[in-house]
């Protein structure tokens, strides 16, 4: 028989005529068809099951493949400019070590203080308190806050506020108030600010 005739006898084969425990006596040509669709569901699952996992493996391994390669060309760009960032550590530890020199340490305090109290009567002022607050520990540094009250005329505060930006010493002004001391003085006015001062804190930088 043909092979034409054997598929061409399909139109005669019923599907509810074929049993399933005799595969052997069904037509050729059905026999055939089967094995393909077999064949096809095989490859089909073994798609799924295997080669499908590996495509993910290969394109995850791409994609790090990509970030590796990004990495190298960050770090080479590194590698490249090692002196030039060398050179750059060097200026910033110069320029940190002289800011710190700026910062008072406990037993120049009271030194700090005199100088604000011999700007503050050199401008004219009248001290009504001068006062230590707590200490706030930040990680580098601690600040030491300094409540001030003085009286004096407008122009003597600008002159004192100058001059305790002018300190040697890093000393910022926080809190800014003035108000005339009483109704009937225009002139004459109360400044209630809160000076700043700072000290290294060598505990903060070990943790």
């Amino acid at each position: 028989m043909s092979l034409a005739k054997s598929f061409g006898g399909l139109r005669e084969v019923k599907l509810s005529e074929l049993d399933l425990n005799n595969i052997g006596s069904w037509p050729a040509a059905v026999r055939a068809i089967a094995c393909l669709l077999v064949l096809v569901i095989i490859i089909a699952l073994g798609y799924n099951f295997h080669l499908k996992e590996l495509q993910e493996q290969l394109e995850q391994q791409q994609s790090e493949e990509q970030t590796l390669k990004q990495q190298f060309e960050a770090k080479a760009a590194q590698a490249t400019n090692l002196e030039a960032y060398k050179e750059q550590m060097k200026e910033m530890e110069s320029s940190f070590g002289a800011l710190l020199k700026q910062l008072p340490s406990d037993t120049e305090v009271p030194g700090l203080l005199e100088d604000i109290t011999r700007t503050g009567l050199g401008s004219g002022l009248e001290f009504e308190e001068i006062k230590l607050q707590p200490e706030v520990a930040q990680q580098f540094y601690i600040e030491l806050p300094i409540q001030i009250s003085v009286v004096g005329g407008y122009h003597d505060l600008a002159t004192f506020v100058s001059g305790v930006a002018s300190l040697p010493r890093i000393v910022t002004l926080h809190d800014f108030e003035i108000k005339p001391v009483s109704q009937d003085s225009t002139t004459k006015l109360r400044m209630s600010i809160l000076a700043k001062t700072y000290r290294y804190n060598e505990k903060g930088v070990q943790k």
